[in-house]
């Protein structure tokens, strides 16, 4: 069937020329596909934020990277301290150091950064969004280990430049990194822990105490055997001393596998992330 033309229809329409009127398709308004990036995405972004803010702030570059450095320049060069007969000065400040460096960025800057965000509703403001809390930790943590790259890889570059000698079996390549990856979660566990439950203020000077504390009586500067016999096996459970203890032994003293300051260190890690995950609050 043709139509026949219509005069108020516009040249060139079906209708003008008497050709067959095809029916419109209906228009159908752009329906929305809401949804969020995938997880692996969301982590990556957020890890980069958090670097980036690392980066940022001059007083968390001095804690985790240039405290550690002078310390070993220090205590390395100057007898500041008596060590006794033994190793050398370097090769027993280097591994301290280490550890040192895993509980700055872990536990003290970690600590007191998240304390703050929740302080200032940026934590809030992420429990908003489709980032949930796992993948909020798994972007601090990933931001944890990159810091802690960095830094290893400068302490043991200026630690063998003032003269540290490793003494060191095979089995260190995966012992070592083990030691620091179950510090790394005790410590992480310690830092959110704190963090997600008590105000900012006080996470501060908390964290700033237990570093400082930790510093002193965790084996990290100080030979443990200085302190009194009996003291010796409670600061060998801080997770400051089973984590210098254990890398010493392994870098220093050619062990496989300290089991005992593993299993310290293990279970810090698993008391701690089970406390924080319990307890941490967004705002």
């Amino acid at each position: 069937m043709t139509a026949l033309p219509r005069g108020d229809d516009p040249p060139g329409s079906p209708r003008s020329w008497g050709g067959t009127v095809a029916p419109s398709p209906p228009l159908l308004p752009l329906t929305p596909a809401p949804g969020a990036a995938p997880l692996r995405r969301m982590i990556a972004a957020q890890a980069a934020l958090e670097m980036r803010t690392l980066l940022r702030n001059g007083e968390q570059l001095l804690l985790t990277l240039v405290i550690p450095l002078l310390l070993l320049v220090a205590f390395g060069l100057e007898p500041l301290v008596n060590l006794g007969a033994g190793m050398p000065r370097i090769d027993f400040l280097t591994p301290g150091i280490i550890a040192l460096a895993v509980m700055s960025t872990a536990f003290t800057s970690q600590a007191i950064a998240t304390g703050f965000e929740r302080r200032y509703g940026v934590l809030k403001r992420l429990g908003a969004t489709p980032l949930s809390r796992t993948g909020l930790i798994s972007a601090k943590t990933a931001t944890v280990i990159t810091v802690e790259l960095l830094q290893g890889a400068l302490i043991v570059l200026l630690a063998l430049a003032i003269g540290w000698q490793p003494n060191a079996s095979a089995a260190a390549i995966v012992v070592a990194p083990l030691l620091i990856l179950l510090g790394t979660a005790a410590f992480s566990g310690l830092g959110l822990l704190m963090a997600g439950t008590l105000r900012a203020e006080a996470t501060l000077a908390a964290a700033n105490l237990v570093y400082i504390v930790l510093l002193g009586v965790g084996g990290v500067i100080f030979p443990l055997a200085r302190f009194p016999a009996a003291a010796r096996p409670v600061l060998e459970l801080l997770p400051t001393g089973a984590l210098s203890t254990g890398l010493r032994s392994v870098l220093q003293q050619g062990a496989v596998f300290p089991a005992g300051n593993i299993a310290t260190l293990l279970v810090w890690a698993v008391v701690a992330i089970a406390l924080a995950a319990r307890t941490f609050k967004w705002d």
